[in-house]
């Protein structure tokens, strides 16, 4: 019994001593990103990233929005490139409807020397970026969030003056193939919050590339 006592009791120690040393130093731990993260129904903060353009980008500054179409995605994953027709087609499509997309690029540039701030605006301008491509400096939107890929998309409504989390995880059944799309999640989901119905499937699971620290 003694040594039970004497090991929970180190053990609380320890983990005093470790969010300790982590809320002195900022520290971003993978322990943090499993506790802060975004479930159905919970108020999504807002943040403040650098656009493509060089201006700073926030939720609050689209004031005539209903709710908006959050995306992690990248330059360099291979399910994100499949997938970047869709997330303008998102965008033409519900962008006068209320619903923006928001792209936010999560990898560290300098895991992933593809993700850099220059190559994404490079891309932007490749592709005809329609929406806000913004980077994620200093990884610290995406894990609050709870985006594990990249794509991973978090639908947000306005209720009152507060952004309800309605739709996690992927943009369709077709992480690759378009051609192959047969039920499309957020469009679906973007769907019934304009026709305020309840929404079918509120998550689904992500496809796609781990997000490079």
């Amino acid at each position: 019994m003694k040594n039970r006592n004497y090991f929970a009791l180190l053990f609380a120690i320890s983990l005093t001593t470790i969010f300790t040393v982590f809320a002195f130093t900022g520290t971003d731990t993978t322990l943090e990103r499993f506790i802060v993260s975004y479930t159905i129904g919970d108020k999504a903060e807002d943040f403040s990233l650098k656009n493509i353009d060089g201006k700073m980008v926030s939720l609050a500054d689209y004031e005539e929005a209903e709710g908006f179409i959050v995306i992690f995605t990248c330059n360099t994953c291979p399910y994100s490139v499949a997938n970047e027709d869709r997330i303008i087609e998102l965008d033409k499509k519900y962008k006068p409807k209320g619903f923006p997309v928001i792209a936010i690029n999560p990898n560290n540039p300098e895991a992933s020397p593809g993700d850099s701030f220059e190559l994404m605006q490079a891309r932007a301008a490749e592709k005809g970026f329609t929406f806000p491509y913004l980077l994620d400096e200093g990884q610290k939107v995406y894990p609050e969030y709870g985006a594990t890929k990249t794509p991973h998309v978090f639908v947000l409504e306005k209720e009152n003056h507060d952004l309800i989390v309605k739709y996690i995880g992927a943009i369709d059944d077709s992480s690759r193939d378009p051609g192959s799309v047969t039920k499309r999640y957020v469009e679906n989901a973007v769907d019934a919050l304009l026709a305020n119905q309840p929404i079918e499937m509120v998550s689904t699971r992500a496809i796609g590339c781990g997000i490079k620290n």
